[in-house]
């Protein structure tokens, strides 16, 4: 899991890099509002997943 976000952030780091040396808009959202929204999709997914094992153990 560690080696995936490291390649993620090196990633979004040539990407940024590279869309600033070419002087293209960030293809990202807000700092903040963004950040916070992709926590959110994460946290629903894990919300859900949670969510389905409750009650398929409730069903059993």
């Amino acid at each position: 899991m560690l080696k995936e976000i490291l390649l993620s952030l090196l990633a979004g780091l040539i990407v940024g890099i590279v869309f600033k040396m070419i002087k293209l808009p960030l293809p990202a959202p807000p700092v903040l509002s963004g950040v916070l929204g992709i926590v959110g999709v994460f946290l629903g997914g894990l919300a859900y997943e949670w969510i389905s094992q409750s009650l398929r153990s409730v069903g059993k």
